[in-house]
């Protein structure tokens, strides 16, 4: 009776333990939109927290900067730089992207298009990704696999967030988080 009662009890701790690991784990930051959904009506208007000069730590902690112009027109111009974080040359650029955040049909769509340091798209040449936007609070854009927020809704225009949901070798789908500073 003592022999099954440990049994039990070692099988009882491993599946709490096992449900604390996976209670634990942290929830993503992006958004993903169901089939067919219909985004919100927004505006540049409600996004204009977003425009400054942001720095902070990219890809394996390397050195990254994001910026964001005021609209013209309807479209707000984006450009993101992932260094290399090479030390002492002050790193290399490793890829860069170019964004459009645009007004299209009563809401917000960004496209963009990455390019290595010796400017060759990784897109073909007419291609791009685009993100349909799913939700806009104030201080917050999400976009299908994408976030874009301020770091604290309370201090706009002091940190930036960006979270991108993405799928590289293989299947494995991985979340990469940018937090930025404004320069």
């Amino acid at each position: 009776m003592f022999a099954i009662g440990r049994v039990f009890g070692t099988v009882l701790t491993v599946a709490l333990l096992a449900g604390s690991a996976i209670a634990q784990e942290p929830a993503h930051e992006t958004r993903i939109g169901q089939e067919g959904f219909v985004s919100p009506r927004a505006t540049l208007a409600q996004v204009d927290w977003l425009v400054g000069q942001w720095t902070g730590k990219g890809i394996g902690g390397a050195p990254a900067m994001e910026s964001w112009l005021p609209p013209t027109g309807d479209t707000m111009v984006g450009t993101f730089v992932q260094t290399t974080g090479a030390t002492g040359d002050g790193g290399g650029i490793r890829f860069t992207e170019h964004m459009y955040l645009m007004e299209q049909e009563g809401t917000l769509v960004l496209r963009l298009k990455h390019f290595n340091a010796d400017l060759t798209g990784w897109e073909e040449k007419d291609g791009m990704l685009t993100f349909r936007l799913l939700a806009i609070e104030p201080c917050a854009a999400y976009f299908h696999a994408l976030t874009l927020r301020c770091a604290d809704p309370e201090a706009p225009g002091e940190g930036l967030f960006v979270a991108v949901r993405m799928k590289s070798d293989g299947e494995k789908v991985k979340e990469l988080i940018f937090r930025f500073e404004a320069m």
